[in-house]
């Protein structure tokens, strides 16, 4: 196999790190060499936050240069759209369809963009999931970023049930259960069976 690039984008306080941990665990588990690498634009609440998670036979480095992304996994539709440069021609991104404002836009000195999905559709195979509104639905807003991994799932690989061992493996014990939902609603978003 060669190496399998994910980079996971979102701002502060998204679950990013988690995620980039249950994605690790997950490739170990599997038997592969695994590096992973963080890259904070701001470590506080609200900055962009990137981490690269890749795998394989023998993985040299851990940071996934541009155009090299075999999937793009966002909690956010505008860092979806800042990390786009990174996805190849054939990755596919998987996107939470939400909106949180940088600074810039809250402060008046720059504008979200509109269209931010379509353009990203037009540039590559495109996931788009609906995972704050499910996970508010479901009671538990903070397991979007499981919801939108669950999404992510199919195009990653490994089989169901290891995803499901290893995130009872990773998070918190008393959150074990409502991530599991939050992980199979995801699943069944992109069309995997539940």
């Amino acid at each position: 196999m060669s190496v399998k690039n994910i980079m996971i984008v979102g701002v502060g306080g998204q679950g990013t790190l988690l995620t980039s941990r249950i994605l690790g665990n997950l490739a170990i588990r599997g038997g592969y060499d695994v590096k992973l690498s963080e890259v904070h634009g701001m470590a506080q609440r609200g900055g962009s936050v990137v981490t690269f998670v890749r795998y394989g036979q023998q993985v040299a480095e851990p940071i996934v240069e541009e155009g090299q992304a075999d999937v793009l996994i966002a909690f956010e539709r505008l860092e979806a759209l800042r990390y786009l440069r990174f996805v190849k021609e054939d990755g596919v991104i998987v996107v939470n369809d939400w909106r949180i404002d940088p600074i810039t836009v809250v402060t008046g000195a720059a504008e979200y963009p509109e269209g931010v999905t379509e353009t990203l559709q037009k540039a590559r195979k495109t996931v788009v999931v609906e995972a704050t509104r499910t996970a508010i639905e479901m009671g538990a807003p903070k397991a979007f970023n499981v919801i939108v991994l669950g999404a992510a799932a199919r195009y990653v690989g490994f089989d169901k049930e290891d995803w499901l061992q290893v995130i009872q493996e990773t998070v918190p014990p008393k959150t074990v259960e409502v991530n599991r939902r939050a992980f199979e609603a995801g699943y069944a978003m992109s069309g995997g069976e539940s």
